[in-house]
């Protein structure tokens, strides 16, 4: 997992990160992930004016990392506002609970082991926006992260029944983390902004607020804790009445409904045992299938994260957490 650190405006964030790859002999559209098409293009096209309505500051760092990479700003815009929308390799697992002495996000990520190595993990200080610690399998785009405010997200990706302009999965996260300091802010934008793609965003802040958001174009959906459980869980498929007709049941979900259970059981039936330890077991798989995928297939576990947002805690194994350490990663500077 690579660690970058981004500094100043979106622009010279994007055009720094670019021209350092550069230096380095490292091109990202040498890569052969980044595919350009001439449907994704005609979807980006669309997604541009909302992004400058919304989210302009983005295009400004789409703009610098092409410009730092001396590629087309068409095409790294095309790639990126049209991701979550036409590839569909992304799983995972969150789940967010709380006691009196941890407010807490746990998240395993789950993709394919051939990429592990570029997976990164960011530190953004930008200009005129609340500063994040957060992961992606991307690059500009973020899976799941805390903000300075200790606002925590975390993405899980579900098959698209239709894709609509808009802000993409990745998109969304960044920009609740950037602009939010509560739950209740990020649904305020969430029930506003144009969205592109299907998933859920589980999340947590220091007032102890969780939810689960299933949204897609058509829909905002919110799942609250239960009454007498302080817990959330989720995987890659909506499980709201609202949204289950929007569930593919012949796409491969890398045992979706099985993490689902497997979590919500642990979280269910075991609140007293509830602890950073006891988050650790559960995303480890101690108890039942997490994260025991057979490499030689393709995909793994390949970060495990946690957030601990009441005691300023992020703990992140870089791999399988079954077989990785989760170290404390003490760099964020948190209010």
């Amino acid at each position: 997992m690579y660690h970058s650190r981004f500094k100043k405006s979106h622009y010279e964030a994007g055009f720094h990160y670019g021209q350092m790859l550069l230096k380095n002999n490292k091109r990202i559209d040498d890569n052969h992930t980044f595919v350009i098409s001439q449907k994704r293009k005609d979807f980006a096209e669309k997604c541009l004016p909302y992004y400058q309505q919304f989210y302009p500051e983005i295009l400004d760092e789409i703009r610098g990392l092409a410009d730092g990479q001396q590629i087309s700003y068409e095409n790294m815009y095309t790639f990126l506002l049209s991701m979550y929308c036409f590839e569909f390799n992304n799983k995972c697992t969150c789940f967010a609970f709380q006691t009196k002495n941890e407010i807490l996000l746990g998240r395993n990520s789950d993709f394919l082991v051939e990429l592990e190595k570029l997976y990164m993990n960011c530190l953004y200080s930008l200009d005129d926006v609340y500063a994040f610690n957060g992961n992606t399998t991307a690059f500009i785009e973020i899976e799941d992260g805390v903000n300075e405010y200790g606002l925590a997200i975390g993405l899980t990706f579900i098959y698209p029944y239709i894709v609509q302009p808009g802000l993409n999965a990745g998109m969304l996260v960044r920009f609740l983390l950037e602009k939010c300091q509560t739950v209740n802010e990020a649904i305020s934008y969430l029930k506003k902004l144009p969205i592109a793609s299907s998933q859920t965003l589980t999340m947590i802040d220091k007032q102890g607020d969780m939810v689960i958001v299933e949204c897609s174009p058509q829909h905002v959906i919110l799942i609250y804790p239960n009454e007498k459980e302080n817990f959330i869980v989720t995987t890659n498929h909506f499980h709201s009445q609202e949204m289950k007709i929007y569930r593919n049941i012949d796409i491969d979900n890398w045992k979706s409904d099985i993490r689902y259970e497997v979590a919500y059981q642990a979280l269910k039936n075991n609140q007293q045992l509830y602890s950073v330890e006891f988050a650790k077991d559960v995303l480890k798989g101690k108890y039942g299938f997490m994260c025991q995928y057979d490499r030689k297939r393709g995909a793994d576990t390949v970060w495990s994260v946690i957030y601990d947002v009441k005691n300023n805690k992020i703990l992140r194994s870089e791999g399988n957490p079954s077989r990785k350490k989760y170290k404390e990663d003490k760099r964020f500077n948190w209010k």
